[in-house]
């Protein structure tokens, strides 16, 4: 028996029947056709499906679609203003955080949350904030600089400064944990 979420997305009101058992992302690509938001793992060990609700950095695949109702999801289409790119998007493509691209999304969507929360975090802080996303082709270096760099952006050009511990620049669940 299908049920009736109202979900604001990126800004926009919707209103769709879906099945109880469908998650957000299954919802967010098939239903909503924002297609940003990848399946990765579909066991929320990736990060791949990272979007926020209300605000706050979840995996999609982690969550149903009727537990969006009446909350607010933004996706990685809607950090944009228009034309414009948000700063840890254009943050990515300047410092090529990124190479295939399939979970760069998430870790967009986890650095927003992350800057959101932390305007000016360390490389540790940075490395915690994305922990929960994996990258299978980078070795995390240019993805660090991107996150550092957005957040430079967004406090007006003051340069957030890498922490002087380790030497790995990955976060901590892509480095063994």
């Amino acid at each position: 028996m299908k049920q009736t979420v109202a979900v604001t997305v990126n800004g926009a009101q919707r209103e769709d029947l879906v099945e109880p058992r469908t998650l957000l992302v299954h919802y967010l690509r098939e239903v909503a056709g924002l297609t940003g938001t990848h399946i990765g793992c579909d066991t929320s060990q990736c990060g791949a499906c990272t979007v926020l609700l209300d605000g706050r950095a979840v995996k999609a695949c982690s969550v149903f679609a009727v537990q969006a109702d009446g909350r607010s999801v933004t996706t990685v289409e809607g950090l944009a203003t228009g034309s414009t790119l948000h700063p840890v998007q254009q943050a990515f493509w300047n410092e090529h955080g990124l190479q295939c691209g399939f979970c760069t999304p998430g870790f967009v969507m986890a650095a927003a949350h992350l800057l959101d929360e932390n305007p000016s975090p360390s490389d540790d802080e940075i490395r915690k904030g994305l922990e929960g996303n994996l990258c299978r082709c980078t070795g995390y270096a240019n993805i660090m600089r991107a996150v550092r760099s957005a957040a430079a952006a967004m406090n007006g050009g003051a340069q957030s400064q890498p922490a002087a511990t380790g030497s790995a620049a990955q976060p901590a669940a892509a480095a063994g944990s």
